[in-house]
């Protein structure tokens, strides 16, 4: 019997009707030492493996596409490699994740990726389905900008300002892959259209392009959203149904968390 998964991947071989080819996808996974909330924390461990390098590998097991990770500091490509992974050095300048990860882009012999995925490399704990489905949303709607987003479970985070919420056109299903109409970080307004975004993104190459030559919009730096940068450009971002809500690694106090969880499901 044919899985969900298998049917997709059927899809996939005839989506690029210009070259008749299956669609490729280059899973960038961008990091740096010199996160102000918790520095160095992409080398802190969990069993042994720190966080980069497990994130590198959910990523690999997804089965997307090549995994690179883009980082600004030695320490983490050398780590990556060291544990089995790719890495590219990128520049120490970058305002934000995205700029970093077209930079590994034009580094990278991309001629023939049509997708590029941003994976954040704090979230060691994302659903492996939930990269897969994003991905494959993508290539069915042929989608220029694709995230994810969850239920919200707890009324607390939609003040919660370090949880951003996304508002879509229609009711989020397992099925449909809507346009994002707002991305924020506080709203009082609930209702069944707002979600819990999660930092990922897929995007077709010239779309990540393109986004990289415009300037951050204040909007962008007020919030510090990158969201806003593609909405007041243009830039249609649809959302994708997930799974879960992985716990990134923002704190001491994140870490201890997803350090234990990761313990427990390694005995």
């Amino acid at each position: 019997m044919l899985t969900y998964f298998d049917v997709h991947f059927c899809l996939c071989l005839y989506s690029n009707e210009k070259t008749k080819r299956p669609m490729k996808t280059l899973v960038i996974i961008p990091s740096r030492l010199s996160a102000t909330r918790l520095p160095g924390k992409p080398l802190l461990k969990v069993n042994g493996l720190s966080i980069i390098s497990h994130v590198f590998k959910k990523a690999e097991e997804a089965n997307i596409g090549e995994v690179i990770v883009a980082a600004e500091d030695q320490e983490i490509v050398d780590d990556v490699k060291k544990n089995g992974g790719q890495a590219i050095m990128t520049k120490n300048c970058h305002k934000t994740g995205t700029d970093r990860i077209y930079e590994a882009l034009v580094k990278f012999d991309n001629s023939k990726i049509d997708l590029v995925m941003n994976l954040q490399g704090d979230e060691p704990l994302i659903n492996i389905d939930d990269i897969k489905n994003l991905n494959n949303q993508m290539i069915e709607n042929s989608t220029n900008l694709g995230t994810l987003a969850s239920a919200i479970l707890d009324k607390k985070l939609y003040e919660k300002e370090s949880v951003v919420k996304v508002t879509t056109k229609e009711e989020l299903t397992n099925k449909n892959f809507p346009e994002a109409i707002n991305f924020s970080r506080k709203i009082s307004d609930q209702n069944k259209k707002i979600y819990q975004h999660l930092g990922i993104y897929c995007y077709q190459k010239e779309t990540l392009k393109n986004f990289v030559s415009y300037e951050q919009s204040s909007n962008e730096q007020k919030y510090k959203l990158e969201q806003y940068r593609a909405l007041e450009n243009n830039i249609k971002i649809n959302v994708a149904l997930a799974k879960t809500s992985p716990i990134g690694v923002d704190t001491e106090e994140d870490f201890l968390a997803i350090k234990k969880i990761m313990e427990y499901k390694s005995k």
